[in-house]
């Protein structure tokens, strides 16, 4: 695991480099990382012809924006991506025009998407896996609720799972906290991701936001408990931005569930819990059309 220094950043995102014959990197970090994770690499001792695979948990630019210029950069590197994901790192201009405006004014952290060639790039279905080497292939699992074409990354010769977004936030400083920002998180396929990520038995995990939880099925526990307790507040609440953050400040504080004043002060610099709340709407408006509840509270 190395720090691919969001904008400069430390200790927010984090990649992982999986050795052997056919070296993995799982993530790239955003555009504005990839020259921290060039150098990351280099210092692993792999030049650019020894890279084989670029493997992505999902298509948020915090974790994906590097694939264009790590692309080319390791020109015999195949770009491994959830089918849902692959067309918008060939044609990354929808992506990113809807990535700048939910960022707004943190946008320069993040950078933009240069495209990958199509040719490059392996759209993986539900059980993908990537070789890196005799008996050790890396497992792509379907994760959904983050977003629709989440995956996690089993390296099933040591027991560990690489989580990207499915479990949350847990700075190295701090206690977990959910990321739901919007357009299609899904709470009930989120919950249904953790269980299939409690039945691997995991014994490491890591997320990507910012590394190892210390004792993983707690940590999946935590985190099916949090998602809950926002699931009610969205539902409680209606559609009133303001109604929906006392709620959430009601049921999950953020100071409580985070705690420690520089994980938290983290928080507050990314803008990450503000993009829980349009999140957490959109997932009630979504629930209550499906259920004829046009009111969407209860």
């Amino acid at each position: 695991m190395f720090d691919t220094l969001l904008g400069g950043r430390e200790g927010v995102t984090a990649a992982f480099l999986v050795d052997g014959p056919s070296p993995a990197l799982v993530e790239t970090g955003a555009r504005t990382s990839a020259q921290a994770v060039r150098d990351a690499l280099a210092a692993a001792g792999l030049g650019p012809d020894d890279l084989a695979w670029i493997v992505l948990t999902h298509v948020h630019l915090d974790h994906c924006g590097g694939t264009g210029i790590l692309a080319g950069a390791f020109p015999r590197a195949t770009v491994v991506v959830h089918r849902r994901g692959a067309r918008h790192l060939a044609e990354p201009g929808r992506l990113v025009a809807g990535s700048a405006e939910a960022y707004g004014a943190r946008w320069s952290l993040y950078g933009g998407l240069d495209p990958t060639p199509a040719d490059r790039i392996l759209a993986a279905e539900d059980g993908h896996r990537v070789p890196v080497g005799p008996g050790r292939p890396l497992a792509l699992l379907e994760t959904p609720g983050h977003a629709r074409h989440h995956m996690v990354v089993v390296d099933e010769a040591t027991g560990t799972v690489l989580a990207g977004d499915a479990l949350g936030v847990r700075f190295r400083e701090g206690g977990l906290y959910p990321a739901l920002p919007p357009p299609e998180i899904d709470l009930a396929a989120a919950d249904r991701s953790l269980g299939r990520i409690a039945a691997l038995s995991p014994l490491r995990l890591c997320v990507g936001h910012f590394g190892p939880v210390p004792d993983p099925l707690a940590g999946v526990a935590l985190a099916r408990e949090q998602n809950a307790r926002l699931g009610e507040a969205a539902t409680a609440a209606g559609p009133d931005p303001a109604d929906l953050a006392a709620e959430i400040a009601r049921r999950l504080p953020i100071e409580e569930a985070v705690r420690d004043p520089q994980a938290l002060a983290r928080w507050r610099r990314l803008g990450w819990a503000d993009a829980t709340i349009p999140g957490l709407a959109g997932w009630a408006a979504r629930v209550a059309a499906q259920t004829g509840d046009g009111a969407g509270g209860q």
